[in-house]
């Protein structure tokens, strides 16, 4: 789960990490009457959503004079935002972080997230504050510093000062150097004591006046620790998730919205990963990602049907299901009797292998469904693509007469 940067500065201030003055404003009035409690030389007015890039796409707005604050919140607040990250669509602005401007005099980058090689936490430093940490990791990977945390015996003083000293913090500036090593403590705390799956500083800023500042800040958390807290689940905002990931995580089902026009309905993720593969081989794009889990019931697949029939790109359903513990003529009956709950009107194609293959895909035959069934996965994929072609054909053909 993703929470917004005022969210995630409000925790760096629980934990002993520095923050600017800020906060969360939704109106231009609320905007004015903070710029006055805020009272200072620079304001920074800054849109909030779930993407990086918002300083680029024009989300970030500076000024020095506090009368302009509200005409700087209300030309964001309902602006649509498009970033690297949000794709054409964009994100539309709901709230801001409005918040004390910084006397910046050295910009780093910091980041704590779990190492996949060791499945440890490693903290990530730089001191090319300020950019992409992958732009830097593709140029000038040397400027690039890990530090790889023990979690059995957890964050110790000598982690943090391999961390200050890989970056030269103290020749660049040792007054910091402490408080530095402090501040990664606390951060480690916080990744800890809430589950955080990433938690990232860019730009953490050495001010003219020898502090140091998280002048931003993002926090991912692990979707499985979250029932352990409920102050972050409240943190949640639902206007930035896809709305048919949102049902489908009600319906304990794992989607993730695509581009494709292929709609996937698939038990499990390796399978799942496998099936976009082969439609995009074949000539086609994936529009998901969909793993209904090992049990594929009628209620878990009626429930994939809802959700991929309600992306108006699908123009077409692949069912890819491998029967392991559960037999393949249960999951052809709970396909069945979905089918004919819900109505489809796109091509389907199902694919079964596994236990009692044979038998599940007899029923699919007779049961009378307007469906395709397919032995083998490269079959399966050649058979969907070109029903989805043929369909983008008429449709083109149709609109052609139509002008």
């Amino acid at each position: 789960m993703n929470i917004h940067e005022f969210q995630a500065k409000s925790l760096f201030a629980q934990f002993g990490v520095p923050v600017p003055r800020g906060k969360e404003i939704k109106n231009p009035k609320a905007a004015a009457k903070w710029a006055a409690q805020l009272n200072s030389p620079v304001y920074v007015v800054k849109a909030q959503i779930h993407a990086g890039g918002r300083g680029k796409a024009g989300g970030v707005k500076i000024t020095k004079n506090q009368a302009e604050v509200p005409g700087l919140a209300q030309e964001l607040i309902g602006k649509k935002l498009v970033t690297h990250q949000t794709g054409p669509k964009g994100r539309k602005v709901r709230r801001l972080l409005i918040e004390e401007g910084a006397g910046i005099a050295k910009e780093l980058y910091l980041s704590l997230l779990v190492d996949r090689d060791s499945g440890w936490p490693v903290f990530i430093a730089s001191t090319e504050g300020g950019m992409e940490i992958e732009e830097v990791a593709a140029h000038t990977p040397e400027k690039i510093i890990k530090e790889l945390i023990d979690p059995a015996v957890g964050f110790q003083g000598y982690n943090g000062r391999n961390v200050a000293f890989g970056i030269g913090l103290n020749s660049m500036e040792p007054a910091v150097l402490n408080p530095f090593v402090q501040m990664l403590g606390n951060l480690y705390r916080l990744f800890m004591d809430k589950n955080a799956a990433m938690v990232e500083i860019n730009p953490l800023v050495i001010t003219t006046d020898k502090k140091l500042i998280a002048l931003d800040g993002k926090v991912s958390f692990d979707d499985n620790g979250l029932f352990r807290h409920a102050d972050v689940q409240a943190m949640r905002d639902l206007h930035e998730e896809e709305p048919l990931e949102i049902e489908a995580t009600a319906n304990n089902l794992n989607y993730v919205k695509l581009d494709g026009n292929i709609g996937c309905m698939v038990n499990g993720a390796g399978l799942a990963m496998a099936t976009m593969d082969v439609i995009k081989l074949a000539g086609s794009e994936p529009a998901n990602f969909l793993d209904v889990g090992g049990g594929a019931t009628k209620e878990t697949v009626a429930a994939g049907f809802r959700i991929l029939l309600k992306d108006k790109n699908v123009k077409g359903i692949f069912i890819n299901i491998f029967g392991g513990i559960v037999r393949c003529e249960r999951i052809a009956h709970g396909v069945i009797e979905a089918a004919k709950e819900v109505q489809i009107n796109v091509p389907l194609v199902v694919r079964l292998q596994g236990t009692n293959a044979e038998e599940g895909r007899k029923l699919l035959k007779e049961s009378g469904l307007k469906l395709d069934v397919a032995n083998d996965l490269w079959e399966a994929a050649q058979k969907i693509v070109a029903m989805t072609g043929k369909a983008r054909k008429k449709r083109a053909a149709a609109g052609e007469v139509g002008h």
